[in-house]
């Protein structure tokens, strides 16, 4: 019986304050749309991150034939074989818990492997060039990209090393941007959120407010304080919880249309979010949504009910 009466009052307000409830849902909507893209951009990055980084390696510029602006290149020649494996020796005895993996690369594997497919036939700045032209070099793989500095500091002063290059510097200014725009994805969520729950609050205390004379019958025919408010506390964690679902499915129209239907087709070499990562966090945004929106009715009621 109390059962159906709370129900009932619900629906009544709900029908009674349909513009309210509207405003609740539009603004839950757009709050969770940002921190839902707040999310996905995070998590954009994590996943980035985590692919390039165990894929990117140091790349360790051994000295060319010729001229060179490397101190350690000063007599004109690329190192022998026993300097390679002298230099080798010195990452085995002196990182071995920094570097997992050493791999030589010759002039000749460098031309035929990279160069010449980055520039078909050789061709760069309007010269053509040969494998004579390129660098023997080491590829290091570390146990932790994170320690480049280290490998950095025994390797620059070496003799025989021109450069010691970490891959990670070609994304690092991409991540930057991502960051930022993470970031302020995340303060505008937070904004959007401290609306949501003051216009959730003052929507319900009015929803209240507006029935006065019925709180007032209740309260003298002894209804607890948590019978009079769950109506209006339904009212709010219903609007917020379609106003949610419509954010979630936002969320999956986005991540289709822009980052599945275009992104992932045109930029083929970076992976991308996707549906599950959108379904993954739904029910968080959801119940976040709704959980906020009680904790804002309950305040504001408790505060209303006091007065």
């Amino acid at each position: 019986m109390r059962l159906r009466f709370v129900l009932s009052e619900t629906w009544t307000s709900i029908k009674r304050n349909g513009s309210m409830i509207l405003s609740v849902m539009l603004v839950t909507f757009i709050s969770f749309v940002f921190i839902g893209a707040s999310v996905l951009m995070q998590a954009q990055i994590t996943k980035a991150k985590g692919t390039w980084y165990d894929k990117v390696e140091v790349v360790v510029w051994l000295c060319p034939d010729g001229t060179s602006q490397s101190a350690n290149c000063a007599s004109g020649k690329a190192p022998t074989t026993d300097e390679i494996m002298d230099i080798q020796n010195t990452i085995k005895d002196e990182l071995p818990n920094d570097v997992s993996k050493i791999t030589y690369v010759s002039k000749q594997q460098f031309f035929d492997d990279t160069f010449s497919k980055q520039y078909p036939g050789g061709v760069y700045q309007g010269r053509t060039l040969t494998a004579d032209d390129m660098q023997d070099s080491l590829r290091l793989k570390l146990t932790n990209p994170e320690k480049y500095q280290q490998v950095s500091e025994v390797l620059s002063g070496k003799k025989g090393v021109e450069e010691v290059e970490d891959q990670r510097q070609i994304f690092d200014p991409v991540f930057a941007i991502l960051n930022r725009a993470t970031a302020v994805t995340v303060v505008l969520a937070a904004v959007m959120i401290v609306v949501a729950i003051m216009l959730t609050g003052t929507t319900i205390r009015m929803s209240a407010a507006s029935r006065k004379n019925e709180t007032e019958i209740m309260r003298l025919v002894g209804a607890s304080n948590w019978t009079i408010q769950l109506p209006f506390i339904l009212e709010g964690a219903i609007a917020s919880l379609i106003g949610s679902i419509l954010a979630c499915a936002a969320l999956s129209g986005i991540v289709e249309v822009f980052v599945t239907g275009w992104l992932a087709k045109t930029v083929t070499w970076m992976p991308f979010v996707n549906q599950a990562t959108v379904l993954l966090m739904s029910p968080a945004l959801v119940a976040g949504a709704v959980v906020l929106s009680m904790i804002a009715s309950l305040f504001s009621l408790h505060r209303y009910l006091k007065a």
